[in-house]
């Protein structure tokens, strides 16, 4: 790849690398966008869509983001903002679990919903709009449902799990699952004007805890419903706490509850 690499390096904007000569070089070596963003990051150069990253995130850690794999276990209200701000933020490969298609209460709040997606799987919507933000990250869609029966080698391999369900046993066969694959867990939840964000790493139970209560039903969410703006902001927190998770940074939510109140604007820290 030493002609790919030097070809880049000539076409490089100080050390941006500006996406039509990643574009053209692709095409020119028979590459996918995603092979020759490797080799530019390896090589020092930054593709100039994360340039905005770079006084947040360095360029050694946009290849560790690149290199990453994270798994997003279902694509309704939260699922979609996160797998959005995953590519955006460059995850170079997203696993997205969702058995369901878009049904028209889905169009106040999910994010690849539209009229014209009624009726067609959420993966599927999920997969096409990557393609168009960021072809450099590969997504793999799975229209399954997540269970302790398929979970494990659904994945294996993955860096970090993010929870994006509805479900209250769901989610804790999901972190059962996760401590067995030794993948850390971001957990989120939302109900109306309330939402909530936990980070779980293998060895630990925060999830049996938060849910000590009540390990039955949808939780709050069947009762509240979601205006548009709370899986946006929890998506968001989610998303943070994956980054953090996958670059070794920052100080993960372990331990503890974020509990964020919409209404009153009051965001409490509870511990576990």
């Amino acid at each position: 790849m030493e002609e790919v690499r030097t070809f880049l390096l000539k076409h490089a904007e100080e050390d941006l690398l500006p996406w039509k000569h990643q574009s053209f070089a692709s095409t020119h070596f028979g590459l996918s966008i995603g092979q020759v963003e490797r080799i530019a990051l390896e090589a020092g150069l930054l593709p100039s869509r994360y340039q905005r990253n770079r006084k947040t995130i360095s360029l050694a850690n946009q290849l560790r983001l690149f290199r990453s794999h994270a798994a997003v276990i279902g694509c309704g209200g939260l699922g979609g903002y996160i797998i959005e701000q995953l590519a955006r933020l460059g995850v170079g490969r997203i696993t997205a679990v969702d058995p369901d298609v878009f049904e028209e209460h889905n169009l106040n709040r999910q994010l690849y919903s539209s009229p014209a997606t009624l009726g067609r799987p959420k993966v599927e919507a999920a997969h096409k709009r990557v393609l168009e933000i960021n072809p450099a990250v590969t997504l793999y869609p799975l229209k399954v449902a997540f269970s302790k029966t398929n979970g494990f080698d659904m994945l294996q391999g993955v860096d970090v799990v993010i929870d994006a369900l509805d479900s209250i046993p769901v989610r804790l066969e999901l972190a059962e699952v996760s401590a067995e694959v030794n993948a850390p867990l971001v957990h989120g939840a939302i109900g109306g004007w309330y939402g909530q964000v936990a980070t779980q790493f293998p060895g630990e139970n925060t999830l049996r805890k938060i849910y000590s209560r009540n390990t039955d039903g949808k939780g709050v969410e069947k009762g509240l419903g979601n205006p548009s703006f709370t899986p946006a902001v929890i998506a968001s927190l989610q998303v943070a706490e994956a980054c953090k998770v996958l670059i070794g940074q920052g100080v993960p939510l372990t331990n503890r509850k974020l509990h964020v109140n919409l209404l009153e604007m009051e965001v409490n820290e509870i511990p576990y």
